[in-house]
């Protein structure tokens, strides 16, 4: 109740502005009006001054979240039933206004009242008891002078605070509807929600590619220096050599993610992503893990838009890491080709250890987590990107080879599709 009812008393504070220009014009126009002075004129400046609070709430935006604190902290509305941010729509500005303008109405009405009428409710209290009131109020009549006139105090009171509570119950009711979030802030709040989403997960995409298969590759190599130390240390050397060159060019990836971050705050990117250009390097640094691929390239692969080349690197590099992950040194076929306006893209390698658990978690796969504890999410990036440029991926083991495929659009952009386990079959259908 104290603090609804300091919601209205503001409500009439920022009335007066409103008020004290109208008073100011009144007379201006109306010959012998003096609403300082005539209760009646001032009723009118009242009512005049709606309209000028009601244009000041459609003219600036800013009014809203104002208008939203006071009553987030004054009324007891929960935050979520209200809208953020200034009004930018008509249709906001109006609903704005509307509320502004009950607003006042209500803030100037009790204002009033507690500014007039606990004066008057003291006199009549005091009335049948202090002689020296009667004579220092004698336009009361005499009917209060008795028992009437405490009883008539105490009634005054109680519509001030009656007042004052169904104004503020009202307000209260009504602040969800005018100030709560119209159609068009909720398809913004949404579209900005699908934004940061979209870019979160086009980080973690970058991320895990970009570290995924430089520490899978490092594992390898460490993995053997360690077991021919002793015995071979020649081929310990070199594969020191390779872990040392490999982190070098993961660091430099992971500049060029943490260049995306300052992309999204305004600050100058880092160096470009990689793209097919970088495949020769790319595959030394895989061949190096002590995985021997072999690879193959058909059609002009070396003038492709620039997103698409990015995507298509960022997909090989995973099908590698995948290989070195789950089937560890097996040989690996790499096959890239342009048919069609489209790139197609297949890796493959014999499948061993844990490479079969990985069947279940084609990319993108929306039907759930793959079977294998935290995997998955490399293969559901290839989706990803394939999906954003109109493509297709899919991934299955068959015949004892996991097979890894992509087919990237040339050009455009559209709702690709996901293909093999992802919808249950097992196995991929995307062939050369």
């Amino acid at each position: 109740m104290g603090r609804r009812w300091v919601h209205l008393v503001l409500g009439g504070a920022l009335l007066m502005p409103f008020f004290l220009l109208t008073s100011v014009v009144v007379p201006l126009i109306a010959d012998g009006a003096n609403p300082f002075l005539d209760v009646g004129w001032q009723f009118v400046a009242f009512g005049g001054a709606l309209p000028l609070a009601a244009l000041a709430a459609l003219l600036f935006p800013l009014l809203r979240p104002l208008e939203v604190a006071a009553v987030r902290s004054l009324c007891g509305v929960p935050a979520e039933r209200l809208a953020e941010g200034p009004a930018v729509s008509w249709a906001a500005r109006r609903r704005t206004a509307l509320w502004f303008v009950a607003h006042l109405l209500a803030g100037g009405i009790v204002s009033g009242m507690t500014l007039s009428a606990p004066p008057a409710a003291v006199v009549l209290l005091l009335l049948p008891f202090a002689d020296p009131v009667r004579h220092t109020a004698p336009g009361v009549p005499d009917i209060f002078h008795g028992v009437l006139g405490p009883l008539a105090g105490l009634a005054l009171l109680a519509l001030v605070v009656g007042t004052a509570w169904g104004a503020g119950v009202l307000l209260g009711r009504a602040a969800p509807v005018l100030l709560g979030p119209t159609p068009a802030d909720r398809l913004a709040a949404a579209e900005l929600r699908a934004a940061e989403l979209a870019a979160r997960n086009r980080l973690a995409r970058e991320l895990h590619d970009a570290v995924g298969h430089a520490l899978s590759a490092v594992t390898l190599q460490a993995g053997a220096a360690r077991r021919v130390l002793d015995t071979d240390p020649e081929f310990a050397r070199r594969a020191l050599a390779a872990i040392e060159e490999t982190t070098r060019d993961a660091v430099a990836e992971l500049d060029t993610v943490l260049g995306l971050l300052r992309e999204e705050d305004g600050s100058d990117p880092a160096a470009p992503a990689p793209t097919l250009d970088g495949l020769e390097a790319l595959l030394g640094r895989t061949r190096a893990a002590g995985v021997p691929v072999e690879a193959t390239v058909e059609g002009p692969c070396a003038g492709l838009a620039p997103v698409v080349s990015r995507e298509a690197y960022r997909i090989v590099q995973e099908g590698l890491s995948n290989a070195l992950r789950h089937a560890g040194p097996v040989p690996v076929r790499l096959h890239l080709g342009v048919r069609e306006g489209e790139l197609l893209i297949r890796v493959e390698n014999p499948v061993a250890g844990t490479a079969a658990d990985a069947a279940g978690a084609v990319a993108g796969a929306a039907a759930g987590p793959a079977a294998r504890p935290g995997g998955g999410r490399g293969l559901r990036g290839i989706a990803e990107r394939a999906r954003l440029l109109g493509g297709a991926a899919s991934a299955a083991e068959r015949d004892g080879v996991w097979r890894l495929t992509a087919r990237l659009p040339l050009t455009g952009a559209g709702t690709g599709t996901v293909t093999g386990a992802e919808a249950g079959t097992g196995t991929g259908t995307e062939e050369w």
